[in-house]
């Protein structure tokens, strides 16, 4: 068996919020990303690559807008946003690795595959949605569009910035392709894949497929894909070096290691939000607790030292 990594990439590893999201930014942002994680191939054998997509899938439906608005071009529901954020990524990615992998002399190839990841029709999450998804609207543009579209439903920002569509965010149960994925990363091959949490799609009782208005957690999608393809490590990477407890407030203390149990009660006294690290958490739990060896959590500068970030152990 290979010695297998899965790496989530946050969705500022591509596109910074102080950035207008062109596309130099943006190559630049990943070609560094990715030379820091061939870093790991000096431990890993094949590294399997998630990513985020939350600041380019809210690009895509501002599209969407502007071309029903101007054009009357029809608007594309979220799977199929959320397929093209994964074609459009995955691209700039692998793109990217490819001169990593030529610069540095790598004997490595590399492959993106737009992903679909199984939810299940009756999650409760469907009847709740929490996610926000797309731009911000004035109340006058909410009320025109929950006439346009009346199953849509909106909520405040909580910073009064406006409203935001949101939208289920149901738990994945499976990762289609995942055999397909595990055999490449066992040849060697460096996968790009379940990018954005991956496509959401729902089966029906004959086996058929159909994609569903919802976003999946990108986090707990790499968890899942990890411990299905028999991944030795997970590497969550987000912003930060260490996770923190007290975050910000008096007593804030950054950890470097604590086991499955130790995260959980931390998880469970709220110490980790939940818009924020608190899935990740949660992520790097569920994987060690179903075979993994260890989760990371850190940031892309940090993989030059293995043992740095955040470790989550048995």
């Amino acid at each position: 068996m290979k010695r297998i990594a899965v790496v989530a990439l946050g969705g500022n590893a591509l596109l910074r919020g102080d950035e207008s999201g062109s596309i130099s930014e943006q190559a630049k942002n990943t070609y560094n990303t990715c030379k820091f994680i061939t870093k790991l191939l000096t431990r890993f054998d094949s590294l399997v690559i998630t990513h985020g997509n939350g600041p380019q899938v809210g690009n895509i439906l501002l599209r969407n807008e502007a071309g029903f608005k101007d054009y009357n071009i029809p608007k594309m529901p979220l799977d199929i946003c959320v397929a093209d954020s994964q074609g459009g990524i995955g691209y700039l990615t692998e793109r990217q690795l490819r001169n990593v992998i030529t610069e540095e002399s790598l004997n490595k190839e590399v492959l993106t595959l737009v992903t679909q990841v199984l939810v299940d029709r009756n999650d409760p999450a469907f009847n709740n949605p929490t996610k926000p998804v797309g731009p911000f609207y004035t109340e006058s543009e909410m009320a025109r569009l929950m006439q346009q579209q009346p199953t849509w439903q909106f909520k405040e920002d909580p910073k009064k910035r406006g409203f935001r569509r949101v939208v289920p965010s149901p738990k994945p149960i499976q990762i289609m392709g995942e055999k397909i994925i595990e055999e490449l990363a066992n040849r060697g091959v460096l996968v790009i894949a379940s990018g954005g949490g991956g496509i959401p799609v729902i089966m029906d009782e004959k086996g058929i497929i159909d994609g569903v208005e919802a976003v999946i957690d990108k986090d707990s999608a790499s968890s899942l894909l990890a411990t299905r393809i028999h991944a030795h490590e997970l590497f969550i990477l987000t912003d930060i070096k260490q996770v923190a407890i007290n975050f910000k407030k008096p007593g804030e203390r950054f950890i470097a290691k604590m086991s499955a149990d130790e995260a959980l009660e931390y998880y469970n006294q709220s110490e980790f939000e939940a818009g924020s690290m608190g899935p990740k958490v949660m992520a790097a739990i569920r994987f060690v607790q179903n075979g993994g060896e260890k989760t990371t959590i850190t940031d892309a500068t940090s993989l030059e030292n293995f043992d740095g970030g955040t470790q989550v152990i048995k």
